[in-house]
């Protein structure tokens, strides 16, 4: 925690050891050291939850590389934890990696040439190939144990990695508070918060329609999805009533004809109210179907009657569910029309055509359908070609389909109306930053049309940790599942025998199955609280660190990681998670597009920390306020590079001038002798208050944004105004009062630009101070009696204008000024005569007349002093 001593942390020396080149360059890897050795950014275990801050960091995807948007962020995260600790905070600050999930399991297959099946027997000595076979059929085939084991190696190779750039960021984390998501740790948290919301009912079990990945083959949640404008087609065709009339539909899935279990229409429509309760036959497969009402039916829509199948979209769920329609599914997991021919095509014209289906692709099954009915000359005009929204898993390249299947699912509110009005009450229990990002969260609780579906049919991640015994005849009795206890988390119920059976009895009558699901990546992610926190592992440190003060992120992922957080917390620990969200904005590319590694725009960040350094980086991260979406850019960098190296020149020249810790004031002093000094530190004193302000309001840029505004007037305007006075021109008294304010205004600097600029702020620490910055307390307003805190922009603006003058005169700015009157307001008039001395000083001036006057400040009749023309020999 920082040091509450204001002003000063150390017994103050009265020497500085300032470099004569100071640079930024290998600041980063030599602080880093230091500060790991020195563990400046360590949590104290030895402490009050009032004396913490905790930061639910977000666990980037170790799946190969980061780019330029992580560095975006955390940066973000880091400068706000960085005003925590210098304001006293014992920052609980820990980093996580998420190697659980899609892409790790990709990455891992091909790195190494091996597919998991969680059937294959766990190889204790097992080792993969020295280099992956080419083609994926050859790769080893291993248990899910020695999938796991090959993830964590290499994602311990990954991580280093990460750490390294993050560390050469700057980021102030613990580094002994890191954790894996796929690590034991991390599994048996999961495992245990969904046993307990199985215990309380907040899980359960379900035979369901579901949103399906054809090439990944596992279930998908709502909150993956992802709408693409895809080319379709509108077909019209009839089905046939009892008088042989024809009714026409219009639909985009032919392919699904086979699976119609009714006809739709809104009740309002009159069309269609004669036939309501009526059977109507469907053309190709000669099935009968009932012609029903529902209000979702859109009259405008196509021919206002639609055709309703098992399943072709959510909305045909909707309608098979609240009409109680019979199941007709003809879809497989393969995304393969099924080849069995349904019980329900009975004719043997249907079951042709069915069988000229079966085992076809849902594309293929669309063509061949086209075909026949265009061939029984049932189609109705030329499809009309249509843009509009699909359905996609955010990871996939294929539309998905619905199936149903038997999944596991986690209450969100979804299908209860009292438990979505309690997660939007929890979400009023978390400041957002921006606030506007509240919405996001509230539209998204409102929008849901089911609860979480969190089983995946995939071979890595976390184990849904359930068994299920089997009967006389091997089925399996879901209703009676077999559950841990919490001693033996985390489990494999694909490797492990269930309690109080042996592995002789998997898979036969009378024995065990094993549940062959993982869970959700996001059902870990949703508990980084409690595994980093060390719910039901270390309830002493819990009670320290939860709820959590901040979590950060990015808006993208509020419905999914903050969503499911807040679910997972109210359940399990009936609060809100976190105190305050702050949501970052996207890193965009030149294109406005957002860069992600998907989309192939991404910059390495290792390119732009070697050609700018961290600093410069930073800045350009903290430049950009929270929610704000943020072009990269190279010239922000830039901006950040030239403030980082100023700040090192400036420092090198105040301390040069003999400045020392012991000239730091910490109260107003009589040693202030001057008002132009007295008036920086008023204005010092305003800076630092506001940027308090705004930090405390999350509002890390506004606080950058002052910070740097006064740097520059205390590096373009006063220090050039008192380098005389710096020197003894204005006697002991005059050079006391200055640099006590240059040793003052220098120290406030520092602390104020710690949070942004580490490295630099760093290094000049250490030219006159012992410890780290970076433990110091943040500065306070020094309160100065009658100093004045326009008057440095008043006496700046007149130096200005002087140096103007000689500018255009084509002479050099040490020129001599004879004479010269500055008009100004009566306020700023009795400004510049109380600084006359440093602007006359400053502009090399004989003779300087303040005039009275109306409109703004103004420099009027400048004679120079006449320049000397060289002489022959100096020629």
């Amino acid at each position: 925690m920082a040091e509450n001593i204001p002003g000063t942390d150390t017994p103050a020396p009265t020497t500085s050891n300032v470099p004569d080149k100071p640079a930024l360059e290998g600041l980063e890897e030599s602080l880093t050291r230091r500060w790991l050795a020195e563990g400046t950014y360590k949590f104290n275990r030895d402490t009050t939850r009032e004396q913490v801050y905790s930061i639910d960091t977000p666990p980037p995807t170790a799946s190969g590389s980061l780019h330029v948007g992580h560095m975006f962020s955390y940066t973000q995260t880091d400068v706000l934890a960085r005003f925590q600790r210098m304001n006293g905070k014992n920052v609980f600050y820990p980093m996580g990696w998420d190697d659980n999930g899609l892409p790790t399991e990709r990455r891992v297959q091909n790195y190494y040439g091996v597919r998991c099946d969680p059937k294959i027997a766990y190889d204790a000595d097992y080792r993969p190939p020295a280099s992956p076979a080419k083609n994926q059929r050859d790769f080893d085939v291993i248990s899910r144990k020695n999938f796991i084991e090959l993830c964590e190696e290499l994602a311990v190779e990954d991580e280093k990695v990460f750490e390294h750039l993050f560390q050469t960021l700057g980021l102030s984390v613990d580094w002994e508070l890191t954790y894996r998501t796929i690590d034991d740790h991390s599994r048996a948290v999961s495992q245990r918060g969904f046993l307990e919301n199985l215990a309380a009912g907040d899980a359960y079990m379900s035979e369901a329609p579901t949103l399906w990945d054809v090439t990944f083959r596992t279930a998908v949640a709502q909150a993956e999805l992802e709408d693409r404008e895809m080319p379709g087609a509108y077909y019209r065709y009839p089905f046939f009533a009892e008088d042989g009339s024809k009714i026409y539909i219009e639909t985009t899935r032919p392919e699904l004809l086979a699976a119609c279990s009714a006809l739709v229409a809104n009740p309002d429509d009159e069309r269609y109210r004669p036939l309501f309760g009526q059977k109507v036959t469907s053309p190709l497969f000669g099935v009968e179907v009932e012609v029903r009402a529902h209000p979702l039916a859109k009259a405008d829509k196509g021919s206002g009657i639609a055709m309703v199948c098992t399943f072709g979209d959510l909305t045909d769920v909707t309608w098979w569910r609240e009409l109680q329609l019979p199941t007709r599914a003809i879809v497989g997991r393969d995304g393969r029309i099924l080849a069995d021919t349904p019980e329900w095509i009975t004719t043997d014209e249907g079951r042709a055509n069915y069988a000229a289906l079966a085992g076809k692709t849902v594309f293929s099954a669309k063509e061949a359908v086209v075909a026949m009915l265009g061939e029984a000359g049932l189609l109705d005009g030329e499809p009309k070609k249509i843009m509009h929204p699909v359905n996609f898993f955010e990871k996939g390249d294929k539309p998905l389909e619905i199936v149903s299947s038997r999944q596991w699912y986690i209450r969100n509110g979804g299908r209860d109306e009292e438990r979505r009005e309690r997660l939007i009450n929890r979400g009023k229990e978390i400041q957002f930053h921006p606030a506007f990002m509240r919405s996001r969260y509230d539209n998204w609780i409102s929008g849901l049309n089911g609860d979480w579906l969190v089983s995946r049919q995939r071979f890595f991640g976390v184990p849904v940790p359930v068994w299920y015994p089997l009967d006389a005849d091997a089925n399996p009795d879901y209703d009676h599942p077999i559950l841990p206890t919490a001693a033996m988390l985390p489990v494999d119920p694909a490797a492990d025998a269930a309690p109080g059976y042996t592995q002789d009895q998997r898979n036969v009558a009378g024995g065990f199955i094993g549940d062959a699901d993982v869970l959700d990546t996001w059902a870990t992610s949703s508990l980084t609280p409690q595994i980093v926190g060390g719910w039901a592992h270390d309830e002493e440190l819990f009670g320290k660190v939860y709820p959590f003060d901040l979590r950060p992120q990015g808006h993208d992922i509020i419905r999914t990681w903050l969503f499911s957080s807040a679910v997972r917390a109210d359940a399990l620990q009936g609060s809100a998670p976190w105190k305050h969200a702050a949501i970052s904005g996207w890193i965009l590319d030149p294109d406005r597009k957002k860069m992600s590694k998907s989309k192939g725009n991404v910059v390495v960040p290792t390119d732009v920390l070697n050609d700018f350094g961290a600093d410069a980086v930073r800045y350009w991260a903290a430049s950009a306020k929270l929610g704000a979406d943020t072009a990269y850019e190279i010239a922000q960098m830039k901006i950040g590079r030239r403030l980082a190296i100023k700040l090192l020149n400036a420092s090198k020249f105040v301390l040069n001038l003999g400045a020392t810790e012991a000239d730091v004031l910490t109260s107003d002093s009589p040693v202030l002798a001057n008002p132009l000094d007295r008036g920086l530190l008023s204005q010092l004193a305003q800076v630092v208050a506001s940027a308090t302000a705004a930090f405390e309001k999350y509002d890390y840029a506004r606080a950058l944004q002052l910070t740097e505004s006064f740097f520059w007037h205390f590096t373009d305007d006063y220090v050039e105004l008192i380098k005389d006075r710096a020197y003894g021109a204005g006697g002991e008294e005059g050079q006391a009062s200055v640099l006590a304010a240059l040793a003052t205004t220098l120290d406030s600097l520092l602390r104020l630009f710690a949070p942004f600029l580490p490295f630099a702020t760093e290094e000049v620490w250490g030219w006159w101070r012992t410890g780290s910055v970076h433990q110091s307390q943040w500065p306070t307003a020094l309160a100065v009696s009658d100093g004045d805190p326009t008057m440095l922009a008043t006496v700046g603006e007149a130096l200005g204008g002087i140096r103007k003058a000689k500018s255009e005169a084509k002479v050099k700015q040490r020129t001599q000024v004879l004479t010269a009157t500055v008009s100004a307001p009566e306020v700023q008039a009795a400004q510049l005569r109380a600084g006359l001395g440093d602007l006359k000083a400053a502009a090399n001036a004989v003779e300087l007349t303040v005039a009275t006057g109306d409109g703004e400040l103004g420099v009027s009749g400048v004679e120079l002093a006449p320049v000397e023309e060289p002489t022959q020999a100096q020629a």
